[in-house]
Formats: structure tokens, sequence, C-alpha cells
């Protein structure tokens, strides 16, 4: 069941002197998407391991899945259902694995189903308008407890809540509300207190959340909700109760998110709701983190083992750690495993789940004994395993940027045993820029990173200063910095490697998506630095994006920028758009026709102006496809859309047969 065939060598013998980027590789697109799952949302309960996966052959389909007591998967959801939420459009959370039974948002019309044996999902709600995620059961009463988005008519912006969802009428009942944004409700063992985060405008998740807390009586009404902990400058991540009462909640108070243990008198839930005297007790400080920024819902880093202990991710360095900590003693040791990135943990009794993967291979449904420290890969996201002579493993570098700081990025060089560079001549460099931005990148095992370095190129992932992974300190060197410090790092990161001797100066490459794409065009734009960028749905206009965006991030700008309108001409002057006439260098852009985040209209202004000013660039959009790629067809063609366009510009004839692309200006 977990055998993946290996992709054997295409040639034997000595190595062929070929031009970078012109090697033959068994990194096909086909094979980057073709068989490439998207992993996530593993859960444990009665039904077993359950998990999503996200599948491009299927137009970008989220089914669930378990996985058996004898080893094999069933799909729980046939098409056309998709456990997909839109609440804050990037959605999470869609998948609940309860004592009530497994629960999922659909896709389609944001409805909650139950997922039935017969194989055909029931609907729970049914009123048009509403998203819903981050479920919860409260089985005592028969009801899910989660985030509701109110998108019906009448209001200048959607509306968030908290509500209850009766099984048996599939009825909703607001039971907090008041704030703009509501994120992770957990109920507390014995069903009488609830707790969960709420922000308000202009922060984002990582900039400032709120602990609330409320009893619940024996009807179910929920009593009066009392703030425990958070603010304007404090992040809180994923509050948890412990099977012993005691609420634990993730906090960068400190400048890290580390974890902490709500501390009041006996520190039960009934205290916790009564007692004005609370204090955050750090059970294990470090200067590493052990929340991430909360772009989608559900997102977990801790649980609770059998024998009392806390089974936690934290991050240093880009890299992913697992370790066990004792909230009673305090111990703290690290739970060796092989994988260099870690997400969605789950944990219950003795044994924990992730998403995983290594330097060397691709992310994997991961169980984890906690007796014996084993792990069983469940499922792995994709079908073909890569001889590990094609293989580029992430060097992390830390390089000297402005202003006297340092910023961190991977480095993967070339690698590919069947071809060498000729002599005396260095690959071409692909910077990349992650998206978010308050985002980062990691080192785990990627097919579209191999796909480049496969084919004789050198790739650096650059977590720029803004991104997250490093503490808050270095979140905040994007506030009011965004389009300067992200593009200076990028240009600081390639400038490194190319005093290691290590890369061609003279064919430099730069891509990313959303705000990746917008460092793209900033870089195009406002430096000399470049020869090529290719931007995925990458942000043009800041004043159009501040004025025409979704809820979720229509103040992030404000942080990131400034307060608009009153730093509208910094808003114009850091936006691309307004200096195409500036840009010399080639381009591509890849566009979605219902991105409801970056406007299409924003690279097609930009396409038309650096077409009439005769640079070589090229506009593709994609009909169906939203903000990020979905399909299978849509992503396998711009990957090879943009090594045809990278051909083209830094002369070279790629290997692949691939469909040419229409560069204007060429």
């Amino acid at each position: 069941m977990n055998s993946t065939p290996s992709i054997s060598p295409s040639q034997a013998g000595s190595p062929t002197y070929a031009a970078f980027g012109s090697w033959k590789s068994p990194v096909t697109a086909q094979l980057v998407v073709g068989e490439s799952l998207r992993l996530g949302q593993p859960r444990i309960g009665s039904a077993g391991i359950v998990w999503t996966e996200g599948r491009p052959q299927e137009k970008g389909r989220h089914a669930i899945v378990r996985f058996r007591a004898d080893g094999e998967i069933e799909e729980l959801t046939a098409a056309p259902f998709d456990a997909a939420s839109r609440v804050h459009e990037y959605g999470g959370g869609a998948l609940a694995v309860t004592a009530l039974g497994v629960f999922f948002v659909n896709f389609k019309d944001q409805q909650v189903y139950a997922v039935d044996p017969s194989g055909q999902p029931k609907a729970v709600t049914q009123t048009e308008g509403l998203r819903y995620a981050d479920l919860i059961a409260d089985p005592v009463r028969g009801r899910l407890i989660g985030v509701c988005e109110d998108h019906r008519a009448g209001s200048h912006e959607p509306v968030n809540t908290l509500v209850s969802i009766d099984l048996a009428s599939g009825a909703t009942e607001t039971i907090a509300e008041g704030h703009d944004f509501f994120a992770s409700p957990c109920l507390s063992p014995d069903g009488t207190h609830l707790a969960w985060l709420t922000w308000d405008h202009p922060n984002m998740p990582w900039d400032g959340t709120e602990l609330w807390v409320a009893e619940i009586a024996a009807n179910g009404a929920i009593g009066t909700p009392r703030r425990i902990a958070g603010g304007h400058t404090e992040s809180l991540f994923q509050p948890a109760w412990s099977p012993a009462g005691d609420l634990y909640v993730v906090s960068d108070r400190s400048g890290w998110w580390n974890l902490y243990r709500v501390r009041v008198g006996a520190s039960t839930a009934a205290s916790i709701g009564t007692n004005s005297d609370t204090a955050l007790e750090a059970l294990h400080p470090m200067d590493a983190e052990f929340g991430k920024p909360q772009w989608v819902f559900g997102m977990t880093t801790y649980g609770f083992a059998a024998d009392g202990r806390i089974v936690c991710l934290y991050e240093q360095d880009g890299v992913a750690h697992l370790a066990a900590c004792d909230p009673s003693s305090g111990a703290f040791a690290d739970i060796l495993t092989p994988y260099s990135t870690m997400r969605d943990l789950q944990v219950e009794g003795e044994r924990a789940v992730f998403v995983g993967s290594s330097p060397t291979s691709g992310e994997a449904i991961v169980e984890l004994d906690l007796r014996t420290h084993t792990c069983r890969v469940l499922r792995q996201s994709g079908g073909a395993a890569v001889d590990a002579r094609y293989v580029s493993i992430a060097e992390p570098i830390r390089f000297p940027t402005e202003g006297g700081l340092h910023a961190h990025a991977f480095f993967y060089p070339p690698a590919n045993p069947d071809f060498k560079g000729p002599e005396g001549t260095l690959p071409p460099l692909i910077v990349i820029a992650h998206g978010g931005p308050t985002s980062s990148t990691h080192s785990g095992f990627r097919l579209p990173i191999q796909y480049w370095t496969s084919r004789g190129f050198a790739v650096v992932d650059v977590d720029y200063g803004g991104s997250s992974g490093h503490g808050r300190a270095y979140r905040q060197r994007l506030d009011g910095q965004w389009g300067v410090t992200d593009v200076n790092d990028a240009i600081n990161a390639a400038r490194y490697l190319i005093e290691q001797g290590r890369v061609n100066q003279d064919a430099l490459a730069v891509r990313g998506g959303s705000a990746g794409g917008y460092l793209v065009l900033c870089a195009l734009a406002f430096h000399d630095f470049f020869k090529a960028g290719a931007s995925y749905y990458g942000v043009g206009d800041l004043e159009a994006l501040m004025k025409d965006t979704h809820k979720f991030e229509s103040r992030y700008m404000i942080r990131l920028v400034g307060p608009y309108p009153e730093e509208q001409a910094l808003y114009q002057a850091r936006s691309p758009i307004h200096f195409v006439e500036q840009m010399s260098s080639a381009m591509i852009l890849f566009q979605g026709a219902e991105d409801k985040v970056v406007p299409p209209n924003q690279a097609e202004s930009i396409y038309q102006v650096v077409r009439t000013k005769g640079l070589p660039v090229a506009h593709v959009l994609y009909e169906g496809e939203g903000h990020g790629f979905r399909r299978a067809e849509t992503i396998t063609h711009s990957l090879e859309a943009e090594l045809y366009f990278y051909g083209k510009i830094f002369g070279f004839e790629p290997a692949d047969t691939i469909e040419p692309v229409v560069i204007e200006n060429i």
C-alpha cells in the first residue's frame, strides 16, 4: 500500500555537458501534478484516522478519506462533494471528526454535511449565504459549534460570529458576536466552558488576538464571555483544554510563540470562568515558534498524550521539530523523526498524526507511536519517488541585508547525474518569493523545486523579513515596508550567492505568487537587477487592492504600508502598476479569471503597458481558476509555460516537448 515506484536515471555513464536549463529530467510537470495530493486536516476519532486530499486531477476537489484498521484507505466522500471552506476566502477547518460523527463544509454551497455510512453525505444546514469553518462537537447537547460568516445581502462586509448548529433541525444560533473575527472554539472536557479567539480590524491574527472563555448552562445557553488574555500587541494561537480541564494557549508575548498554561487557583474550567485573577505561565520558554500565522482555520501544533505530556511542534531556523513537554515537571525532550517540516498535529492516547515531509520525501500523513517513537506513513502525497541522485537538498543560508541585518533562505543547487553545465559556466538562479507575505518557506522536499534544479537551475527560496518562523521582531520587519524589505532581501539573497560564486549573475529570475507575485513586480519596477520575472496572481495596485479585496485582508495593508487614505501617496508609490515604464526586464504573468483576492484586471493592465513598451512579456489567463491554482491542467501548463519562457529569455532549449507560449516582443 505504501510502496512508491522509483523513477530511474534516464542515462548511464559519464554526464553530458549541456546548457543549464536544457537538461532532461525525470521530474516532469505531469509528475509534479498528476499524482500529487494536497494532504491536510488529519483527525483521530472513533472512525479512525481521517484526512482530506486535494486532488488536482479532479479539478482540485478535496475528498475525505479514512485509514482503516486493515491498512486500506477508504474514500468517504465521492464527487461532486468537496470538503473546503471559504470563510476568510482561504478556508481551512472544513473537516470535523467528532463523537457525533464526521462532518464537513462543502465547497460549492458552503453548507455543513454529515458523512453517512451509505456514502451519500446528508445536509445539516441549508441557509444560502452562510459559510462555516472550525467545527467542533458539543455531544451532550447534540450540536456543533463553529465559526459562521454571513454573506447575505445588506451588510457592508460579511459578519463573523460563533454559532451553534442543532443536528436534529439544522437550526443555527449565534452564541458569540461583536468582533470582526472568531476562531478556534474549544470545549472543556466536562462541557461546561467554551474558549475561543477573536481579533478586530486592523489586526491580523498574528498581530493581536484575544482569548475568551464563557460558561455553558445546562440548557446550552452561553454565559457572559470573559477575556482571559491577549490584546492588540499579543498574538495567541490554538487554545486547548487538557483532559484534566486545564486551559492552554500559544502566545508570542515574549517575542516568540511559546506554550502557556492559564493559571488561576486550581486552574480548572470552573475557576477560569469565574476568577478574575488569571495569568499565563510559560511551560518551556525558548527562542522558537510553537505557533503559526493563522491564514487558515484548524491549524494545530500541540495535543495531549495519555500520560499527561504535551506533544508539540516547534520551529527554529525554518526546520520543524517534534517534542514532548511535561507540564507538571517542566521536562522537555525532542522526539526524533526524519521530518524537517511538520504541521497539523493531532494527538490522542498513545499516538499522534501529522503531515510531514523530509528533505528527500514529499508530504505524507504520518502516524507516530508515542511509546516507541516509530513513524508509519499512512498516505504519501505523490505516487512516485524520485531517484536520490536527482534530488537537490535544501541548504540553509543566512545572508546580510539592509540595515546591518541578516535574513534567511534555503538554497538548492542543480542536481542531475546525467548532465553538467559547460566548463566555465554557472547555473541560472531562480529566486522564489513565498506568498502571504506573513508566511514562510521550509526545507521539506517539494517536486516543483526539483523540477527546476533537475533541469540545471539553482533555486533560492527566501524567508524575507516579515516571514514567520523567526520570532515576532522578524515578522515586524515588514511593518510599513512592504515592497521594500522583502524585495531587498530577495535581491540580497541573489547577491550573496553571486559573491559565493555559485550562480550566474547574468541569468537571474524571480518568481512568486500573490504577495510573492507583488515582490516580483516590485523587483522589476523599482530595481534593475533581475533579467526575468514570473508573477503568479501578483498584486500590482495596492490602492485598488485596498478598495477591492475580501474582509479578512481588507485592513492588512494598514500595517504593511500605512493608513488609507491618509497615506494614499505611499500606496501609489509602492504600486508597480504605476511604474511599468521603469521596467527593463522580461516577465510572464499567470492569472486566474475568477480571482477574488487579486482582481484579474491588474495583470491585464501591467501586460498591456509592458507590451506597448516593447519588453518581452506573456500573459496567461486561466478560466475557472481563482487565487491559487487548483486544477491539474492549469498547474501543468503554467509550469511548462514558465520553463518555455525562461528558455527564450536565457537562450536555452528545454529538453521537454512544450506547447509554445505567445511571448510578445521576443
